[in-house]
């Protein structure tokens, strides 16, 4: 049965929902970016109700200024306080949980790690984002990391098809010429405090058991994939470019926290 509730953090007010079930290990479901605790398309709350009905409560929430949450929306980054609230909130309406395990995408799976420590058994860290603030709101689309283009444009240049449009003038010229710029530019190292770099001291000083989920043909998996290095957390791949896991991918979704739920 699904339950709505509320819950304070640091003066606001904050909006939850329960799916409940019998199970000791629960799920706690931190949104990322904007999105509200039902998802897109209501992924999440789908994505809940198919936790639950395997037997595992199941806690989301908006965090403040998003959705039904009162506060002022300051970004994953800031979020710390209201995934630890959230926390909370879920063991006091759950009391038979002795297990919380941690699920985010996208930024979510960033704050996770970047707020740590956390009162949770384990994490699942979905499509982890590294861009800076500078890199997100940039008015040109970000490209995939070089590895990506490089293994596109071979793959192209194998494909009869994809050489008959070039010269056919069916290609963006615009978005070939920066693809073929991003890969002649030199990488600098990361600097000790940017985003990839505290994510890979997070990860390397993480307490808990955590899995690493993700969509090989999306550009922040990607992204990860090229700028972070997990040491021994296991990852796991799907071979997609869907970054919230919609449509079949849910399934795959839900099986792996499934496994990790135990």
């Amino acid at each position: 049965m699904r339950h709505q509730l509320s819950f304070a953090c640091e003066g606001a007010t904050l909006a939850a929902s329960l799916d409940d079930a019998p199970g000791a290990t629960g799920l706690l479901i931190v949104s990322g970016g904007n999105e509200i605790r039902s998802g897109a398309h209501r992924g999440m709350a789908t994505l809940s109700q198919r936790i639950a009905e395997a037997g595992h409560p199941v806690f989301r929430f908006d965090r403040r200024g998003i959705g039904d949450s009162e506060g002022e929306n300051a970004g994953y980054a800031s979020s710390g306080p209201d995934i630890a609230a959230a926390i909370a909130a879920f063991r006091a309406a759950a009391p038979h949980v002795n297990r919380i395990v941690g699920f985010g995408n996208c930024d979510a799976a960033s704050a996770l790690l970047l707020h740590q420590p956390l009162p949770l058994g384990a994490l699942i860290l979905a499509n982890p984002w590294t861009y800076e603030e500078s890199e997100a709101e940039t008015d040109e689309p970000a490209l995939p990391p070089a590895s990506a283009i490089r293994a596109r444009y071979l793959a192209r240049l194998r494909d009869p098809k994809s050489l008959l449009r070039l010269l056919k003038g069916e290609v963006d010229v615009r978005k070939l010429r920066r693809g073929l710029a991003a890969l002649g530019k030199v990488k600098p190292p990361a600097a000790p405090d940017s985003l990839p770099a505290r994510l890979d001291a997070a990860m390397a000083a993480l307490a808990c058991p955590a899995t690493i989920l993700l969509a090989t043909g999306d550009r922040t998996a990607q992204a990860f994939a090229e700028n972070c290095r997990w040491a021994d957390i296991p990852v796991e791949r799907l071979a997609s470019a869907s970054h919230s896991f919609a449509g079949a991918d849910a399934d795959w979704l839900a099986a792996r926290i499934l496994e990790r739920l135990g």
